[in-house]
């Protein structure tokens, strides 16, 4: 199966997930516009409920689905928040930031009563840090911050290369709050915790990509004899 089968497999088993008259966040990147393409179907067949997006890209593609959508401000709690992921560990330790969206993905799961990750089972994974992790910087100041954030991943025990990231036309990349995206290439991140409190000890650092203690259960679609298989870490549904 196709990476794009296994992630609309992931979405229609996340669907299962929502009901009638649910506030939902809604995730961005690649599966997020899978489960927003099921979502909208569902939508449009009659399913009552309203999105925040966690992105200006997710409100485009939601709003053209036909699902309805509001802001945190008018919905400041939410039941449940779906969103992708670019790594999960077996403790449901998440890195994200791939679509550039980690501040706003944060914000919003955080909101949310329960968070579930979508993805295909590629992004299974025993050790954290193999996709870079980003982090969400301050344009001001840029330079030194960057420094900052190097020390920290060396004090934290993590050793790799640090980049700015760019967008499309060669400059640097502009999240949709006006920060900037430093990607660390680590490897391996041993103590994601330790890691995290470093890094927020950085005057400049916005956020970053390391989900700790916020995801309650991650759906990850496998390929099996011509088909998806639904693999589920931690617990969907509220107890």
């Amino acid at each position: 199966m196709s990476a794009p089968d296994l992630k609309r497999a992931a979405a229609l088993a996340a669907l299962d997930l929502v009901e009638p008259g649910m506030r939902l966040g809604i995730g961005t990147g690649s599966t997020a516009a899978a489960f927003i393409e099921v979502l909208g179907e569902r939508v449009r067949e009659g399913l009552d409920i309203v999105g925040v997006p966690t992105s200006e890209a997710t409100y485009t593609a939601a709003t053209r689905a036909g699902i309805r959508m509001a802001t945190l401000e008018e919905l400041p709690e939410l039941d449940l928040t779906i969103d992708g992921t670019d790594e999960v560990d077996g403790r449901l330790r998440l890195i994200k930031g791939g679509g550039a969206a980690l501040l706003r993905e944060k914000i919003v799961a955080c909101a949310s009563r329960r968070m579930v990750v979508i993805a295909d089972a590629s992004k299974r994974v025993d050790t954290l840090g193999a996709f870079p992790l980003p982090i969400e910087v301050n344009a001001f100041g840029l330079a030194a911050t960057r420094r900052g954030v190097e020390r920290a991943i060396a004090r934290s025990g993590c050793a790799g290369a640090l980049s700015l990231r760019l967008g499309a036309d060669g400059a640097p990349l502009t999240t949709d709050g006006g920060h900037r995206i430093l990607d660390a290439r680590l490897g391996a991140i041993p103590d994601p915790e330790a890691l995290s409190g470093l890094l927020w000890s950085v005057p400049g650092v916005v956020e970053h990509g390391l989900f700790l203690g916020i995801c309650d259960a991650a759906i990850l679609a496998e390929a099996r004899d011509g088909r998806a298989e639904i693999v589920t870490l931690g617990t969907p549904r509220a107890a």
